[in-house]
């Protein structure tokens, strides 16, 4: 299963956000949404083979699971409801007993180090700018990796020094600086190529 770990900075863990400022007041989960869509959906479907583990300030986790996920549309602002939903009922969460928001869509309390021995899976990539260049790592050398990717803002400290214990390899996509949902597509695109004929 390939799994996708997004870091949101700052998304309001109350949930207290209108759906009409996803740029602005709940912060920049416009952006969070379309990598969400774009781990997920494909033409007249989605993948469900995949799961995305949204981390919200450190401190809570929304996993979204294709095998089971319903309901999910190619647009931000259902795609952030959703996000908005599983912060409202974070208090839901107990221990490791999950709050259930929607089929295929749950709440966790933990933060990023929990969320990664929770999905205890490799390899572990991290997608920066500062990595090695991906086009040299054979696709099927990655598999059914664990990408972990930031929001609009760097990795900070302290998740750089946990992720440098729990990396296998820091990658980069290509020269350009991308957006997290295009990285996501591109790493699809990747991945998905290997075994077929290249054009």
């Amino acid at each position: 299963m390939r799994q996708f770990v997004l870091l949101a900075h700052d998304v309001p863990l109350d949930g207290d956000f209108s759906l009409d400022d996803l740029a602005g007041g709940a912060g920049r989960l416009d952006a969070l949404a379309r990598s969400i869509t774009a781990a997920f959906v494909t033409s007249h479907g989605i993948r469900t083979d995949v799961r995305v583990h949204v981390v919200v300030q450190d401190a809570y986790t929304i996993t979204f699971d294709g095998a089971e996920l319903r309901r999910l549309n190619p647009d931000e602002r259902s795609t952030a409801a959703l996000v908005r939903s599983a912060l409202e009922r974070r208090e839901e969460a107990i221990g490791s007993m999950p709050a259930e928001i929607n089929p295929g869509v749950a709440g966790y309390r933990r933060g990023l180090e929990g969320t990664l021995e929770a999905i205890d899976s490799e390899p572990v990539v991290q997608l920066h700018e500062d990595g090695d260049p991906i086009v040299d790592v054979a696709p099927d050398s990655i598999g059914d990796a664990t990408f972990v990717l930031s929001d609009h803002h760097e990795f900070t400290e302290e998740e750089v020094s946990l992720l440098e214990g729990r990396v296998d390899q820091r990658l980069r996509l290509g020269p350009t600086l991308l957006h997290a949902d295009q990285a996501i597509t591109i790493s699809h695109h990747y991945l998905d190529t290997d075994g077929y004929e290249r054009f």
